[in-house]
């Protein structure tokens, strides 16, 4: 069962200025939504309240399924991965074991990610000393491992070459056709054009247009994003 969602309201203001919203939206369900807009617009907020860990100041966001089941079957992958000062194997296993899971399936499950983000030989290594590359993969398995129904990224692509960003991007891609809802923001368009099933541009802490991938690109509703698209400044 697909999770969706509903903000009704939903603000966030900090020492008095409105950081973001007041926004009423209701986000699709399934696939892949790119959140896009200029430096400033508010999308880390967005995801952080649609995640459940930045604090409203007025209105609420509701999930499909109670708040409690929401937050279990979530992950976030910041634009800067956090990596434990573990190995390779002990950071995929992490979460896992914080949902007691099984030793022996830990174990499979760590052998089976660590091949998929291309690991396998460094499972030993430790974290920190992996390429940035390599941390981003590593923190976009630990966010999987747990087969969550909704992930957030945060710009996970911003410090990556063209090779780690082909690889990350054919992760995501698999982990949408297992049943994975993906929200993520970019700089990227062409990676959002790559990605995106729909699209959510912010511009001011509000959301200007939304809609279905391929309209928002090949006909934009609103002069800000034509602009923005065009690559001119929009504020």
């Amino acid at each position: 069962m697909q999770m969706t969602a509903t903000l009704d309201g939903a603000s966030v203001k900090r020492r008095g200025k409105t950081i973001l919203g007041p926004i009423t939206h209701d986000l699709a369900p399934g696939g892949i939504t790119i959140v896009l807009g200029p430096n400033g617009a508010g999308k880390t907020t967005f995801l952080k309240v649609l995640h459940g860990v930045e604090r409203l100041s007025a209105g609420q966001v509701a999930w499909s399924v109670p708040a409690a089941e929401a937050q279990k079957s979530q992950s976030y992958v910041f634009q800067s991965p956090i990596m434990l000062r573990r190995t390779v194997a002990q950071n995929l296993a992490y979460p896992l074991q914080l949902t007691g899971t099984p030793k022996a399936q830990i174990q499979t499950k760590v052998q089976s990610w660590a091949a998929k983000i291309g690991l396998a030989d460094a499972l030993d290594t430790s974290a920190p000393r992996l390429s940035g590359g390599e941390k981003q993969k590593l923190a976009l398995g630990r966010a999987l491992i747990r087969d969550p129904k909704v992930v957030f990224l945060d710009e996970p692509c911003a410090n990556l070459d063209g090779r780690s960003t082909k690889e990350f991007e054919a992760l995501l891609i698999t982990a949408k056709s297992a049943g994975t809802r993906i929200i993520m923001t970019t700089h990227d368009l062409g990676q959002a054009k790559r990605l995106a099933e729909d699209v959510i541009f912010l511009l001011g802490g509000q959301i200007v247009e939304a809609g279905p991938a391929p309209a928002f690109f090949a006909d934009p509703q609103t002069a800000q994003a034509r602009a923005f698209l065009k690559g001119d400044i929009v504020e």
